[in-house]
């Protein structure tokens, strides 16, 4: 059983798979970072200092012995509030829509590269290859 599983765990495709999602969940950080300490600070500046990650509903009552401010998304949500938080579903969505677009450019670079390369090397055609075998084979029937 043991040797089974280091067996799996060796092939190439699993190394891959654990490094790209190892590169994948840093790469998700740094999105992260640029939407919320780049992006949204900037829409914010644009819109009057609007903070959307602090944007919410308050669906019900606030909690009884609740001290804090009535508009402190964090303290409301600590304390234990029902709250539609919209704000950081927006941010979310930003973030998404950043790492989405990174990657759709990525794929297309990829792509692009590996067609340019299949244009430069020439692939040899079924037919080729076979008229190939054939000439080798009558080359040795003539020795």
């Amino acid at each position: 059983m043991l040797k089974g599983f280091r067996e799996f765990i060796a092939r190439g495709n699993v190394l891959d798979l654990a490094v790209a999602v190892i590169v994948g969940a840093a790469f998700a950080t740094i999105t992260t970072s640029l939407t919320e300490d780049v992006i949204m600070p900037i829409i914010g500046a644009l819109t009057g200092g609007l903070d959307f990650s602090r944007k919410f509903v308050l669906l019900g009552p606030v909690p009884t012995g609740y001290t804090g401010s009535p508009t402190d998304y964090e303290a409301l949500k600590k304390a234990g509030a029902l709250m539609l938080g919209w704000g950081r579903f927006v941010t979310v969505v930003i973030n998404f829509l950043i790492l989405a677009f990174i990657i759709y450019q990525l794929v297309r670079f990829a792509t692009r590269t590996r067609l340019r390369h299949d244009a430069e090397t020439p692939a040899t055609s079924e037919e080729v290859v076979l008229l190939r075998e054939i000439r080798d084979e009558l080359k040795g029937r003539e020795v």
